[in-house]
């Protein structure tokens, strides 16, 4: 062999000798080393947990105890939730204290319970940002403002923002009426002759419902185009769920599989029509029709004015993609959050008739049996607490998280830069402590003097839509729909538990019913 060609190999054999040298350092440093220097960092400052297992930290213990936790129903009327839908978090503050943490992995993720910290974080939005997507399968349905970090936040949040004020929100009275209306026809069909009642499990009606609000309010005239949206982003957080965990093997995604072929379909379809819907409409802009009784619409409005105010830079206002994007995370925000909060007021108010019946005697006399109109949503005081109360018992997103990316003072503790932050919301909803001896009863007295004398601590720790300048955008839209849909069912129907639910929980993206919810519903006119 030439000279050259000996070179050539020696150097070829060095190069991957150092890159190869330089990979297995960086995945030794991060499922060893770094995992190691911040446990003893945490240690060092009080915070207890579990010794570090190399790589899978706590997952595996975890994923067993959850599984083991809900394969069995709750007690009837039981509201204790945390050691079925949160047991491993329950476990971990159970044998360590408050002052711990536990494994995501190779990363400590830090369990925030002091409501004060959990106020700083939440306001300190730059210092403890969203955890960016460790499994990129997830980018198929968490996007949008919700996800964004730091100036894209703050950009995203001022142009979506308009679109959810509860000025715009008025367009939702005729839409709810008719949507519920039909509902409740379908259930009027299903009487017996007899007695006038039916057993329905309302949470594929509820389900329908908002899914029918969600695409006449976002998109308009355009309304069955954002039905098949919708459907589409439904089987795509189906799919995710049911693949995460095949997605955690490195390039996974790049397998062609039927599961992965199906999510990329489904993609490019939702990104067509969203086009095409979105090109429509900033047409009829141009032609001067109004955009106003849509929150696509809305959103188009205040994106053009943001660019006009700064300046046509391609860095200014939405992109195409951004809108697109911001579409299918207020499609699924959107029809989640109601639909849950609707189920679980149903079946409370179930379980509880007395506050089915005041609620019903305060819409009857707020409204009478008139369509609910929106000025007089702000008299309905007993269904709000109701609808706390539920917020709070039955929390639709059960905990969120924050990541450290550099050493961070938070109260008397140094978070190092690389810990997670956990912050369990349902955990925190039903500490004693925190809300009193009855914090694991439904009790939506509590909230009668309103949210700021609801608990027994200064700073409330009510976070159903999470808390400080990132409080979900949607939280009026959901609490709009949920007191118009609420209020129209109350007006014609009654209902009780059926002796077939089974009072069983899941989390699938929000806190859902495993099995449904049956409900006896007895026609009251």
């Amino acid at each position: 062999m030439e000279a050259s060609g000996i070179i050539s190999v020696v150097v070829a054999v060095a190069v991957i000798v150092v890159i190869g040298g330089g990979w297995v350092w960086k995945m030794a440093k991060w499922v060893w080393f770094t995992p190691r220097k911040l446990e003893r960092r945490l240690r060092e400052q009080g915070l207890k947990a579990d010794p570090y297992r190399f790589w899978v930290g706590d997952l595996t213990r975890m994923t067993k105890m959850q599984k083991e936790a809900i394969s069995s129903p709750l007690p009837p009327y039981s509201h204790d939730l945390v050691p079925s839908v949160f047991s491993y978090v329950h476990h971990v503050v159970n044998k360590h204290g408050k002052n711990s943490f536990m494994w995501y992995g190779p990363k400590p993720r830090l369990i925030l319970t002091d409501p004060e910290l959990i106020k700083d974080v939440f306001h300190r939005f730059y210092d403890f940002r969203k955890l960016q997507h460790l499994v990129p399968i997830l980018d198929y349905i968490a996007t949008g403002v919700g996800n964004y970090n730091g100036d894209k936040w703050v950009k995203h949040s001022k142009i979506v923002h308009p679109a959810f004020n509860l000025e715009h929100l008025k367009i939702l009275i005729p839409i709810v009426y008719q949507s519920c209306n039909d509902m409740m026809n379908k259930w009027e069909t299903m009487l017996s002759s007899a007695d006038r009642t039916c057993e329905v499990d309302v949470w594929p009606c509820l389900k329908s419902l908002t899914k029918e609000v969600i695409s006449r309010a976002a998109f308009g005239s355009s309304y069955e185009e954002g039905g098949q949206i919708f459907d589409i982003i439904v089987e795509q957080a189906q799919l995710v769920m049911s693949n995460i965990q095949k997605h955690r093997i490195p390039f996974w995604r790049f397998v062609p599989t039927k599961e992965n072929k199906r999510l990329k379909e489904n993609n490019r379809n939702f990104e067509a029509i969203v086009e095409g819907i979105i090109r429509r409409k900033r047409e009829a802009m141009k032609a001067g029709e109004g955009t106003e009784d849509n929150i696509l619409g809305i959103l188009l409005e205040s994106n053009q004015k943001e660019i006009e105010e700064q300046g046509n830079d391609k860095n200014v206002g939405l992109s195409m993609k951004d809108v697109i994007e911001e579409c299918k995370f207020f499609a699924l925000a959107g029809h989640e959050t109601t639909a849950v909060l609707l189920v679980w007021t149903m079946m409370l108010l179930s379980m509880y008739p007395h506050w089915q019946a005041r609620a019903r005697e305060e819409v009857l006399q707020v409204f009478g049996n008139q369509k609910p109109d929106f000025e007089s949503l702000n008299h309905l005081k007993i269904v709000t607490m109701i609808l706390y109360e539920v917020l709070r018992l039955y929390a639709p997103v059960i905990w969120v998280e924050r990541n450290v990316e550099k050493d961070m003072k938070l109260g008397k503790l140094l978070v190092p830069g690389g810990v997670q932050i956990c912050i369990p919301i349902l955990m925190l909803h039903h500490d004693q402590e925190l809300w009193g001896d009855d914090a694991k009863e439904f009790n939506p007295e509590r909230f009668s003097e309103g949210l700021l004398k609801a608990a027994k601590v200064p700073y409330v720790p009510f976070y159903p839509f999470g808390g400080g300048p990132r409080i979900c955008t949607g939280q009026n839209f959901a609490l709009v729909e949920a007191k118009i849909a609420l209020s129209l069912i109350l007006q014609r129907f009654s209902f009780e538990l059926s002796p077939t639910y089974s009072h069983a929980l899941t989390t699938f993206i929000t806190l859902q019913p495993r099995h449904g919810v049956q409900l006896i519903l007895r026609k009251l006119q």
